[in-house]
């Protein structure tokens, strides 16, 4: 390494946030430069130690085609450095200029049915348009060659919410491209024409110049189609983002990179993106409106702890209080911004920011909070803002430890892509929806859950979770079944194991691949009506209710535990057990109420030998453990309104209290935070 590169990691190194991150988006070209210097005096009384900047910038650096101004750039990076500000810079591409689109129509998207999208927006490129990619690399070189040694570098953000607007494109050159795919993909003609199953409906090919993406047809397009549609597209926005990073790489190679996905976000997959990167970003996006908004966000965090196997995580974007792009954009109340950041921090993130950190005075985000409110310093927001920044500064000690789970929810974004296609028994099958009924009990049991795609080793786990996994190759299936024969405990739900990888039922009864292992096969789909509810009778006498789905279920080994209790399928299994090898597989063929979801996730869970982190913990009570190199930390979250006491095994000193003697008995008021460790 040059000399010069050494100084400027060193200098890197010396600004690098020396515990949980905390900071946000800065977009200084909203504003005359003279408000620059209250932003950076703001930010270190808000204890702000690494933001993102640049994201929207492309259209003032760039002015002109091939005309560069990163004059005014320098000052806000010189400006972030001498606060000790570190600076996660953005690569300036999520929204083409104007004179881009104007030069160059034909990067802007299509819909399926062939209409053109038009700046105005942002994110008004095609993913497969070798245009943009060129003008967008190129601006990467200029950015990473001029920043590569600058002091506040800290790391990179690609892009920014790749496929938040424009997941998929129809047009022509997204169809050559899809072409070049499905050629790399397959090889030959007559392959595809297999994997389509092309037979049906006198779809044969005979060339890969006939294949067009599946536009805007006169009934159900083939529905393999959809799905390498789905993975195309996920690519080809992938390989916008591998276009950036190989630059930033071959310039920068020393400086981490990352994007943030949007939640769990249906067109990316997570888990294939998470690869690509040295640290995963993810924007949430709590609904104050929803009383449990905080489990779905538990979700998305834990999905985010997952990608990479447990490492630590940043909270890339959330917001200090209300959006603005929801039909009623609630605030979130007083001490809630603070509990739903220690929220991440609880389920793995060393990196809390938000979007944004001043609140814009025009343009379609002008009413989304900020750190830095409309109203300015004297807020309520920044108050809370600069409160939580003293308090997550108190705990240096807390980054870079992990959490550790002894359950697996399985999530698999090809068959969230096969299972939400049309022409099903049920349209109303909604992958997430069908995840959270099966998280749902876990978290308020209190249960530690990894999220993980069917390929990940499961040998460390002792209860694999597996909602609704319409599509299953045998080598997965393979590996399900094998942790169960030697000792796991499998919990799998309806629809699951029907179609191979290119939505072709697997054939010999469903679930044909799980057929062993669940010891039963399925002989008929029966899915109820909107509102209809059947009543479900346990083994143990007591009743309870389902909706949604019912299956005529035929056992081959498996005992019923629960029967439906009315309706055509009344007397037939509804939940079944089955002991196999040296562990033990339920299914369940409906979608049961919360109340007796929750008490079937607890006997499974018992029989797992899977516990809590803190047994009798008050309702709406979240516990969470961190730990590494000597450090546990004990995180309880009241998502209740309500002050709770909680017993703790033993005595505990506050974290967050200065000088606080050790307890076994802690308050915890509404909304209350406390990070515990042993004196």
């Amino acid at each position: 390494m040059r000399q010069a590169d050494t100084t400027a990691t060193d200098a890197r190194r010396r600004l690098r946030p020396a515990g949980i991150a905390f900071g946000g988006d800065y977009n200084p070209e909203q504003w005359p430069e003279e408000v620059w210097a209250e932003d950076v005096a703001l930010m270190k009384e808000a204890g702000v130690s690494l933001v993102t900047a640049g994201i929207f910038s492309w259209a003032k650096v760039e002015p002109r085609p091939g005309e560069f101004d990163f004059t005014w750039f320098d000052r806000v990076m010189d400006n972030l450095a001498g606060a000790g500000v570190a600076v996660c810079l953005a690569t300036m591409t999520a929204s083409p200029p104007p004179w881009l689109s104007r030069l160059h129509p034909e990067i802007l998207p299509e819909t399926a049915d062939g209409r053109r999208m038009w700046p105005g927006g942002r994110q008004h490129y095609c993913p497969s348009s070798s245009v943009y990619r060129s003008y967008a690399t190129r601006l990467v070189e200029r950015l990473a060659t001029r920043y590569a040694e600058h002091p506040a570098l800290e790391m990179w953000h690609i892009g920014n919410e790749y496929g938040c607007h424009t997941p998929q494109c129809w047009c022509e050159e997204s169809a050559a491209d899809f072409r070049r795919w499905l050629s790399m993909r397959y090889g030959g003609i007559e392959a595809l024409n297999d994997a389509w199953s092309t037979a049906f409906w006198s779809q044969r090919y005979d060339s890969f110049d006939e294949v067009l993406p599946p536009r805007l047809a006169p009934t159900f397009p083939n529905p393999a189609q959809q799905l390498d549609f789905a993975r195309f597209s996920d690519d080809a926005l992938l390989r916008c983002y591998l276009a950036e990073k190989e630059v930033l790489r071959r310039i920068t190679p020393d400086v981490p990179v990352t994007t943030n996905f949007i939640g769990v976000h249906k067109p990316v997959d997570a888990y294939r993106w998470a690869a690509e990167e040295d640290v995963v970003s993810v924007d949430v996006y709590q609904d104050p409106h929803e009383a449990d908004t905080h489990i779905s966000a538990g979700f998305t965090f834990d999905v985010a702890r997952s990608a990479r196997d447990g490492q630590p995580w940043m909270l890339m974007e959330q917001a200090p209080s209300a959006v603005n792009w929801r039909d009623r954009n609630g605030p979130k109340p007083p001490g809630r911004m603070r509990l739903w950041s220690w929220q991440a921090v609880a389920q793995g993130a060393d990196a809390v920011l938000y979007f944004q950190w001043r609140q814009s005075r025009g343009g379609a985000e002008k009413y989304h909070s900020a750190m830095l409110p409309h109203g300015g310093s004297e807020t309520r927001i920044f108050h809370e803002i600069r409160e939580l920044g003293r308090e997550l500064a108190s705990v240096p000690q807390i980054a870079g430890t992990r959490s550790t789970a002894r359950v697996a929810l399985v999530l698999d974004w090809n068959s969230w892509w096969a299972l939400e296609l049309d022409s099903h028994p049920s349209t109303a099958l909604q992958q997430m929806d069908l995840a959270l009924a099966h998280y749902r009990p876990l978290f308020e049991a209190g249960i530690a859950c990894d999220v993980v795609p069917p390929d990940r080793d499961l040998s460390g786990y002792r209860l694999v979770v597996v909602p609704n996994l319409y599509l299953l190759g045998e080598r997965d299936a393979e590996r399900l079944t094998d942790f169960v024969r030697g000792g796991g405990h499998l919990l799998v739900s309806f629809f699951s194991g029907v179609v191979d990888d290119c939505d072709r039922v697997h054939l010999g009864g469903y679930p044909a691949p799980l057929r062993e292992v669940l010891g039963l096969h399925v002989e008929e789909f029966w899915p109820l009506a909107e509102r209809e509810t059947v009543h479900i009778r346990h083994q143990d006498g007591t009743a309870g209710s389902a909706d949604l789905w019912s299956e005529v279920v035929v056992p081959e080994g498996a005992q019923a535990i629960a029967t439906f209790d009315s309706g055509p399928l009344a007397g037939q299994p509804a939940v079944t057990r089955h002991a196999f090898g040296e562990g033990t597989a339920w299914y369940v063929a409906t979608r049961l109420a919360p109340q007796a979801m929750r008490a079937l996730t607890d006997e499974v869970c018992r029989t797992a030998n899977v516990g809590p982190v803190l047994n009798g913990l008050p309702e709406q009570v979240q516990a969470t453990v961190r730990e590494g190199d000597g450090r546990r930390y004990v995180f309880l979250l009241n998502h209740g309104q309500k002050p709770v006491e909680i017993e703790l095994p033993e005595p505990m000193t506050d974290a967050l209290t200065p000088q606080a003697a050790p307890t076994d008995r802690i308050t915890l008021p509404g909304a209350g935070v406390a990070v515990l460790r042993k004196p």
